[in-house]
């Protein structure tokens, strides 16, 4: 007689379980891809219908019209919505030769030191691809972009962490507080380093590394021949005069960096997926062959009106603009944690913000999903918070590694990437947090 679990077939063989035939590789799960991650948590349909979203990094506003008007003329041209070169077409890299030439202070060549990429992320892992073996330590310093652990391990790296600081001292503070620890640094250095990642302005901390932090990284580099990849794709979001420094600009550096743009980033135009990489042609050259067969080249329409975009934006004034408009948004975020009181870190870049969420308080019978449990406190406290008060936001242990989650877990990001009027109605509703402040 047949157990209840065999599947039968004309009525009379067995058959086996057929839904798990062929294994997947072991690189999905050491790069955590294959785990239930922090967006799949705090998705929106798991959260309440009126929940205001400050978790995910995007925004609730369009790109500028005339940037908007340069891709409807694109689309209605018929060259632009064909193949375009595998470098990127040539008029998006000479208006980033154009914009970028004067900030690296040399002339970019649009053939051999300049790739367009299908965003940033794919540039990044191209750049993976081009240049680690297998076995090969990638430095990171955490809080880490979460795509950065699964593009190392997927192609045979191995991630190595060095957590930022963060201050000790009552109060609100600024990232710049959040230090790099660099005899830590140089002791995660060993004979198989092949790379450190720089983000700056960072996500989620939103600090801007001083140019005394970025040189003794670059001196780091030197001595041990490591690539650098520097992911600056919020270079256009530095606020309150702080100097941006790129550390392919520090003596010796240009020859083993590589920088990565955004125009969804500067454009507010994140679904495009429109990036770029500078950098010399040792490193763009061996990244093209890498782009060339993971993607073949990126989208040809918002290629051109992303061109567009960099050709129009410092006679616009748009970047002062964009500046002012997000320096207003992220003071009226500030504004009404020091209203409630909280601790939380005052980025110099980016757009984020880290609340210091220790302090808040639930229930212990609070019925929390299975999903949040046996992760870092963080998780509880921004279930709570979304679900009592109305605002989400993403724990940013999901940013460490588990040694290091401890670190993280005192912290909720938010994002302030949203239009005032959402900004507001999320700090009213924030106000409610106070009877749950221990």
């Amino acid at each position: 007689m047949s157990t209840v679990a065999e599947k039968h077939t004309n009525g009379t063989s067995p058959q086996k379980d057929r839904s798990k035939l062929i294994p997947f590789s072991s690189r999905l799960k050491e790069g955590r891809a294959l785990a239930q991650d922090v967006w799949s948590i705090f998705n929106a349909a798991n959260l309440p219908s009126d929940c205001i979203n400050l978790g995910q990094g995007y925004m609730n506003f369009a790109p500028p019209e005339w940037v908007k008007h340069a891709a409807e003329e694109a689309l209605n041209s018929v060259a632009t919505n064909h193949y375009s070169h595998p470098k990127g077409r040539i008029r998006l890299r000479e208006a980033i030769k154009n914009h970028y030439s004067p900030e690296f202070g040399r002339e970019l060549d649009v053939e051999s030191e300049i790739l367009v990429t299908s965003g940033a992320n794919e540039g990044q892992y191209s750049v993976f691809v081009a240049f680690l073996e297998q076995g090969d330590e990638v430095i990171m310093f955490e809080p880490f972009f979460d795509q950065y652990l699964p593009s190392v391990t997927f192609n045979g790296g191995i991630p190595v962490y060095v957590p930022l600081h963060p201050p000790k001292h009552d109060g609100k503070h600024s990232s710049s507080e959040w230090t790099i620890d660099f005899d830590e640094l140089r002791r995660a250095v060993t004979p198989r380093t092949k790379m450190i990642i720089v983000n700056t302005p960072q996500n989620p901390v939103g600090k801007v590394f001083t140019r005394h932090e970025l040189e003794q990284i670059a001196a780091i580099a030197e001595e041990h021949n490591l690539l650098v990849m520097s992911d600056e794709v919020y270079d256009s979001l530095v606020f309150d005069d702080n100097e941006h420094v790129r550390i392919a600009t520090l003596p010796g550096m240009w020859d083993r960096t590589v920088t990565v743009g955004s125009a969804g980033k500067m454009f507010a135009a994140t679904g495009w997926r429109v990036g770029w990489l500078i950098g010399p042609a040792s490193i763009i050259q061996p990244t093209l062959a890498a782009t060339t067969r993971i993607v073949f080249c990126s989208n040809s329409p918002l290629q051109e009106a992303s061109a567009v975009g960099l050709e129009q934006a410092k006679k616009r004034g748009f970047l002062e603009q964009q500046r002012k408009e997000y320096t207003e948004r992220r003071n009226i975020l500030t504004a009404g944690f020091d209203k409630l009181g909280m601790k939380y870190t005052n980025p110099q870049g980016s757009y984020f913000v880290l609340l210091d969420i220790s302090s808040v308080k639930w229930p212990e019978d609070y019925p929390f999903p299975k999903s949040v449990e046996g992760r870092g406190r963080d998780f509880k406290a921004c279930w709570f918070i979304a679900m009592e008060v109305g605002v989400s936001s993403i724990p940013v242990s999901e940013f460490y590694c588990e040694e290091h989650t401890s670190i993280g877990e005192n912290y909720a990001r938010f994002a302030f990437c949203k239009d005032v009027d959402t900004l507001k109605q999320a700090v009213e509703r924030l106000q409610n947090l106070k009877k749950f402040l221990a």
